[in-house]
């Protein structure tokens, strides 16, 4: 079957194009909708609770048996932890493809051989293993606009009513309240215990023979009675009232002594670690993770989903508020980039009616666009991809060179009917016969760029797969569409200029012709002039190519570097770090100032506050954090209504707050890199020196940091001047009473840690039983004397006899990066420079400042970068050499394809020009825009040297063969450039949601095009001329 079987036959043409759009548009209702691929690498969180237990404690205890047993876990590639009061968590990064399922069963298994080195106190509440991602998909809180609900409430009727049901909804990976379960709390009187010679062991021991559910069998069982009976004990007490009914001692006198006797009982909270406001009202926080691999955006759908559900249910007096969502910046990007798509086409359709001056010829390349887009979602669909920013903006920018082929068509076929063609049919088959060669080695040769960028890893990789063979397909199926369907429907459609009688016809489209064809006609003749100076002065050529190649190199050393841009996603999180030892009320009083500050800044639609728990640090009475919700983008309009100058406001109005360090930050780019845009890194002890050497080793780091220009602000909650105190037991004291230490310390810590001492249920769930001295029984050192231990003769001896307090300084958490102590390192690039300017200020400053025994890594999408940074340079070169490659194959020569390689420079450096003007960063999306460029600037180049090859064969001389190839595809050039062009400038002009994204990707294509255009067009046929082999020495110039 040939071309001209097409032609012929435009019914089979048309539905070859109806099928694909027919596929397209299936495919289109299938696709899933994410703001970006699965791009973040798995991860799995161990997590385990030592109530009582110090951040050291911990540490030694849990920490490390855990790590050891973890470590070297498959496709692992680093691993970090976490050790604070009460609470520890490690948490295993994984390869980018790793199957999240069985790196969590993998991890499981680890951890499972780890369970006998860790205290009974961590197995009875038990470690668990989830997967999930670092970064949250949606937060939203939970509160009482009226004040007539209690933290306490909210947060229970949260993870009673709401939390069980969010975890359902696939995707999930965790959702964390902050605040705490319910926890029947049995308050002891070490004084009235004391009086009736009792330690919290004994009240432990009761709970755990009374407190119990049993099996107690059935009565007429296998007999022959008329019923049977099943016999049930009561169970597990439930109310307070009840426990208090709890019997302690039975004296043989009568006389029962009862829980109530000893403690106050009430159904309180688990912990007290978090107070909580939201919009200056009582309120609880909820943060929703996602599992890898599952899909951003129909996980937050089916939360709000729910969300909508509950509000209905919600009891009058609480309210919902919407924090954080990924979808919000998602669907307002899409929206714009949707606008940007049809934008482009109609622009682009504009563009080609100006050149080709008529409403039919117009109508094949619109067909050809509209084929080519919609048919592109068929292969979405079959390869798994998803519809998301990065196929999206493939989709727009594929818009002018979707249309080239088909240009290029219609182009062949006018040309036909300026000489003279009479008949459409004979005038497209004439004109496919000289341009079909040329339509498929450029595509292929545009397609081939994209394959070995397809085959990277990473997460630059799956970036420029998504993009690269989203793009590719389109320009494939457009020149199928121009094989096929636009052959056909010139054929039909289009007429010549000139009537039956050889007359010009009187009409619009006619008289325009005639004057664009004259002007045309000059610019023509100016660009033989000069190509025929650049081909008589060789050395003009040589030299511009020098020139090019040095400033090329130039350019792509000193453009700032980056991973994505960071867009304004609407949201801001604020750290706080009061002094260290603050309380928690204290800390509290802060984040009310701090507040009071916030909301009077007009871009704020809600916020929320919470004390006692900090984005970077975690857990701990002397953190805070709010998370703030601005207002609708469409509400902001101005650079002033920015994310970066509402968090510049916020660092204003909170000068004034001596008492803490304020952090604030946007959510990242990229969800499942951590929890904040900028850099993050950890400082590493590799010498396993002091804690008071690393902290001052920091303190150097962190200084010299924040003196380097291109660091706005480096942070970390890390400090080691926490109060504390070292327990000390006089063993030798102890014995001689006939106490032994280990009963010294568990009384020490049933009065003042905590104990989780048994279960109760409630509400369709169980809660703990905790038993812990009344607050007001442990406000002080002096509280030792009025606490009371139980000797060997059934004595009470106060405890401050055998336990001696000396005061220290420490940290209330303690951090590791791969079995190495660590210091976590937050903090963003100042105005004007880039990621990649920060993680280059970093590595020199770390180079300058750390002594032997101390490094760095970093993680998060700073790790991603860093590791990156390098593949720049040999993506450009793969591409090249692949080009390079099928070109020689094409042309049966080695040297005839550095024609076409030769003009990549110019583009290039046209691009890198653009960068550096605009401030733009050399990030994934420059790249990849790079990398299309390539494909583009190698497709206008064939354009020329198939004509000059085609010339040559029929005799042309090679100086007239490269002339008369540079005359005749001028045209088309020209108008394939500009259509190019054109469908860029609604990117390129992008501002707002995405708008960084496009400009990168659009702006340095623009650059490229226009630099190309100027410089190829006339160096072009040289490096024809100078390439080919010589067979005619004369040249003839006609």
């Amino acid at each position: 079957m040939t071309l001209k079987h097409f032609i012929e036959r435009p019914v089979l043409a048309s539905v070859i194009s109806i099928v694909i759009v027919i596929a397209g548009i299936i495919g289109l209702a299938t696709l899933p909708i994410e703001q970006y691929p699965d791009i973040a690498p798995p991860t799995v969180m161990v997590r385990a609770s030592y109530p009582g237990a110090s951040a050291e404690t911990i540490q030694k205890s849990v920490i490390v048996p855990l790590e050891q047993a973890i470590n070297g876990v498959e496709d692992m590639t680093y691993m970090t932890s976490s050790a604070a009061v009460g609470s520890a968590s490690v948490t295993v990064y994984f390869r980018q493809g790793t199957d999240p399922d069985m790196a969590a069963v993998n991890v499981q298994n680890k951890v499972s051989r780890a369970t006998g080195q860790l205290p009974s106190a961590v197995t009875q509440i038990g470690v668990s293993t989830m997967k999930r991602q670092t970064s949250m998909v949606k937060i939203f809180s939970l509160y009482s606009p009226d004040d007539s609900y209690d933290e306490t409430f909210l947060s229970n009727y949260s993870k009673i009513n709401i939390e069980p049901r969010i975890l359902r909804i696939p995707g999930v990976g965790e959702a964390f309240t902050l605040g705490a379960d319910y926890s029947m709390r049995v308050w002891l009187k070490p004084d009235v215990m004391a009086q009736y010679k009792l330690i919290p062991s004994d009240v432990t021991a009761a709970l755990s023979e009374q407190n119990i559910e049993s099996a107690t069998g059935t009565l007429g069982e296998n007999s022959e009675n008329t019923f049977q009976y099943t016999m049930k004990y009561r169970g597990r007490y439930e109310t307070p009232e009840e426990f208090g009914q709890i019997v302690i001692r039975s004296l043989p006198d009568g006389e029962v002594l009862r829980l109530k006797d000893v403690a106050d009982i009430e159904l309180g909270s688990e912990s007290y670690a978090y107070k909580g406001y939201t919009n200056g009202h009582p309120g609880v926080s909820t943060m929703i993770f996602q599992t890898a691999g599952s899909n951003a955006t129909q996980v937050v759908e089916d939360v709000e989903a729910l969300l909508e559900e509950v509000r209905a249910e919600l009891p009058k007096g609480i309210e919902i508020a919407h924090l954080q969502s990924v979808n919000d910046f998602l669907y307002a990007s899409m929206n714009e980039v949707l606008k940007t798509l049809i934008e482009a086409i109609i622009l682009v359709v504009l563009v080609v009616y100006v050149f080709l001056q008529d409403i039919r010829s117009t109508l094949v390349p619109t067909i050809s666009i509209l084929v080519a887009l919609v048919g592109t979602f068929a292969f979405l669909s079959v390869a798994g991809f998803s519809i998301n920013l990065l196929t999206l903006f493939a989709l727009v920018l594929a818009i002018g060179t979707a249309v080239d082929d088909a240009i290029i068509v219609v182009e062949a076929v006018q040309a036909r009917f300026d000489v003279g063609y009479k008949s459409s049919y004979h005038a497209t088959i004439d004109a496919m016969s000289g341009i079909t060669s040329a339509i498929v080695t450029s595509t292929l040769v545009f397609m081939a760029v994209f394959i070995p960028v397809a085959m990277m890893g990473g997460t630059s990789g799956i970036f420029y797969t998504q993009f690269g063979i989203t793009m590719a397909v389109a320009v494939g199926i457009s020149a199928v569409n121009a094989l096929t369907l636009s052959p056909a429907l010139c054929a039909l459609l289009l007429k010549p200029y000139m009537d039956e009688n050889g007359q010009m016809r009187d009409n619009f489209a006619a008289r325009f012709r005639k004057a664009f064809n004259s002007g045309f006609s000059t610019l023509i003749n100016k660009y033989k002039h000069g190509v025929l100076l650049f081909i008589k002065h060789k050395w003009l050529m040589w030299s511009t190519l020098g020139l090019a190649f040095a400033a090329l190199i130039l350019l792509m050393n000193s453009t700032k570097t980056g991973l994505v841009p960071d867009e304004d996603q609407g949201t801001i999180m604020v750290n706080v770090t009061t002094a260290p030892g603050t309380s928690l009320a204290e800390t509290h009083v802060v984040m009310e100032q701090v507040a009071d500050r916030i909301q009077a800044i007009p871009q704020i639609r809600d916020f929320m506050q919470v004390a006692g728990y900090g984005m970077i640090a975690g857990q701990g009475s002397s953190y805070g954090m709010c998370i703030i919700k601005l207002k609708d983008w469409e509400e902001r309009p101005d650079k002033a209504d920015a994310v970066n100058a509402v968090i510049g406001q916020i660092y204003g109005r909170t000068a004034d707050i001596k008492d803490a360090q304020i952090f604030a930050v946007a959510p990242p780019m990229i969800s499942g890199y951590g929890t904040s845009t900028g850099f993050s890194m950890h400082l590493q002890d590799k010498s396993d020196g002091s804690l008071t050497d690393f902290y001052n080793i920091y303190l150097q780091f962190i200084g010299a940091l924040n003196q380097r220009p291109e660091i706005e602000r480096a942070y970390s909650t890390f400090n080691i001047n926490f109060p504390q105190y070292v327990v000390s037991i006089d063993a030798a004291k102890a014995k001689r009473a006939g106490i032994s230490p280990n009963a010294i310390l568990s009384t020490l810590s049933g009065y003042y840690g905590g104990q989780y001492v048994s279960n109760v249920n409630r509400f369709s769930k169980m809660y703990y039983v905790t038993i812990q001295s009344d607050p007001k029984y442990r406000l002080n050192t002096e509280s030792l004397n009025n606490v009371f231990v139980r000797t060997n003769g059934g004595e009470m001896a106060p405890l401050g006899e055998f336990v001696d307090l000396q005061r220290v300084y420490s940290s209330e958490v303690l951090n590791r990066f791969n079995m190495y102590s660590s210091i976590a390192v937050n903090g963003t690039a100042a105005d004007g420079y880039s990621s990649g300017d920060a993680i280059k200020a970093i590595q020199e400053t770390a180079a300058q400042v750390l002594p032997k025994g101390y490094g760095y890594d970093f993680d998060g999408i700073t790790r991603e970068e860093a590791q990156t940074g390098s593949n720049t340079t040999i993506i450009f070169g793969i591409c090249i050499l692949l080009i390079y490659l099928i070109l020689s194959a094409l042309y049966e020569s080695f040297l005839l394809p550095f024609a076409v390689i030769l003009s990549v420079p110019c583009g290039l450096l046209g691009s890198f020009l653009f960068a550096k003007m605009l401030g733009l960063e050399n990030n994934i999306y420059l790249q990849t825009g790079i990398i299309m460029l390539i494909g583009l600037l190698s497709k206008t180049a064939i354009l020329i040297t198939e004509y000059a090859s085609d010339r040559r064969r029929a005799g042309m001389t090679l100086t007239q063969a490269a002339v008369s190839a540079a005359k005749v595809r001028l045209r088309p050039i020209l108008m394939t450039t500009l259509t190019t062009i054109v469908s860029m400038i609604p990117m390129a002009l992008a501002y707002g949601d995405s708008g960084k994204s496009m400009q990168g990707l659009a702006l340095v294509d623009v650059g490229g095009l226009v630099a190309s255009t100027v410089l190829a067009l006339l160096m072009l046929p040289i490096y024809y001329e100078v390439m080919s082999p010589k067979k005619k020495p004369e040249p003839h110039y006609d």
